[in-house]
């Protein structure tokens, strides 16, 4: 994603009604994923989990906007500070900037960047989520997402897309996020459930997603938004890059799902919908750093690698004992680092810009740089994860109570259900007093079919 750039008064470009319009349609395609996410995970979890899913990635969209608001814009993309941070006082509310004023060097106004930015501040926290399905207090959660922003995703924002941050400088690609969005939040999932520990029943119950067209949904919702997430990386719609990103976002998605669906049928002997879903969600992940680096045929070798990768890491949580509820570390961080480590093998340098991988005659250069990147940002994000994670569980505490994960997050954290089987249209079940006696227990709901997870 090209950050701010200073050019000579001569060559300032005037504001741009297509650019403009371009950028703001993409921007509502990248809000668009935050609920997608939510539709995607509430139906990967059990029924008395769905609400507090879809709440998990909601509430990022109310958060993470206001502290953007507030400092978040000039802590990423602010003036740089030590290569590892941003600050600039006009940005601090927004309320320095004119209504007019362009993002140096591009032809869109300042605040069409920021609102683009934001979504993508409010996309990250929301992936981390499902890493902690069932588990987790909503209050903690919500300051969870409020610390991490600020002393995670802001200054690695900085650092891959800012003018003068340390891995922008290097020369590490990333077009769209596959460092900044994906790793960050694929390694801040790890971290956090490392520290809170498994789901009641790990291993043991099973787990099976209650809704896999809600899945499915938000799988294609997701593809849908992701257009705007990667074409519009560019910033403007001048110079055919933003067109190359979108047809790779396409061919590299497609390709991941064929990859993973073939794995599966192989390895488990069905093709199943959540392995289809699964599939095209890698290959998104996967393209998104380097679909401006590679050429149609380099994306369907991105997404293939993608597909089927990811589609091994997802069972590593049963070989080494991490509770990923979600596969977020197999998809968002195997993904992620995957497509950022192959722009060092098929950059073409005809592109987003003239740096070749290995395979284009470049040498190991650019796959060192991003070798750098990939472990510079999945470290950074693992440890202070971790540590804010732990601090919170130590405090106000991180975990609802095993009784409360058992009978099902949504009645205790949200007081209501996600479906009503009485019959009698209500939500939740009004509370009594200790005295009182108890109400009958609803009918439980209707057992759904066994839907294979793929699992290596």
């Amino acid at each position: 994603m090209p950050p701010g750039i200073t050019t000579l008064a001569a060559d300032a470009p005037t504001l741009s009604a297509a650019n403009t319009g371009f950028m703001l349609i993409c921007s509502a395609l990248v809000m668009l994923m935050t609920p997608a996410l939510a539709f995607f995970y509430g139906g990967m979890v059990r029924v008395k989990s769905t609400l507090n899913m879809l709440m998990m990635s909601f509430i990022s969209l109310g958060i993470v906007t206001v502290l953007w608001v507030l400092y978040g814009f000039s802590l990423a993309f602010g003036t740089d500070t030590g290569s590892v941070i941003g600050w600039s006082q006009d940005f601090v509310g927004l309320s320095g900037i004119g209504v007019t004023e362009l993002w140096d060097g591009y032809t869109i106004p300042v605040y069409v960047f920021a609102v683009f930015q934001l979504m993508f501040a409010v996309l990250t926290p929301a992936l981390i989520s499902g890493a902690l399905a069932d588990r987790v207090k909503f209050t903690s959660w919500a300051l969870f997402i409020t610390l991490w922003v600020t002393v995670v995703y802001f200054p690695v924002a900085h650092w891959v897309w800012g003018a003068g941050g340390w891995l922008f400088e290097m020369g590490v690609i990333d077009f769209a996020g596959g460092t900044a969005v994906h790793i960050n939040a694929g390694a801040a999932g790890l971290g956090v459930i490392l520290v809170i520990g498994k789901r009641v029943g790990f291993k043991k119950d099973p787990m099976r997603p209650h809704s896999l067209p809600l899945v499915m949904l938000g799988a294609g919702l997701l593809w849908f938004g992701w257009f705007g997430f990667n074409a519009g990386s560019w910033l403007g719609n001048d110079d055919g890059v933003g067109a190359v990103m979108f047809v790779n976002t396409q061919v590299a998605t497609a390709a991941a799902m064929l990859a993973w669906l073939g794995y599966e049928k192989l390895r488990h002997g069905s093709f199943t919908t959540l392995g289809a879903a699964s599939g095209a969600v890698a290959g998104l992940v996967a393209i998104t750093p380097a679909g401006g680096a590679v050429s149609p045929l380099g994306a369907i070798a991105v997404g293939a690698i993608a597909g089927v990768v990811c589609a091994m890491a997802v069972g590593l949580k049963y070989k080494f004992g991490y509770d990923d509820s979600l596969d977020v570390v197999g998809v968002h961080l195997v993904g992620g680092v995957i497509g950022s480590l192959l722009v060092g093998l098929f950059a073409t340098g005809g592109v987003q810009s003239d740096a070749k991988g290995l395979f284009y005659g470049g040498g190991f250069d650019q796959l060192g740089k991003q070798a750098v990147g990939v472990l510079a940002v999945l470290a950074y994000s693992l440890v202070v994860s971790a540590l804010l994670a732990l601090a919170l569980d130590k405090t106000i505490g991180m975990r609802v109570d095993e009784d409360d994960e058992v009978s099902g997050i949504d009645q205790v954290e949200h007081a209501e259900t996600a479906y009503d089987f009485s019959g009698a249209g209500g939500g939740a079940a009004p509370r009594t007093s200790s005295h009182a006696p108890a109400a009958p227990a609803a009918p439980a709901a209707p057992a759904t079919p066994a839907n294979k997870k793929v699992d290596a």
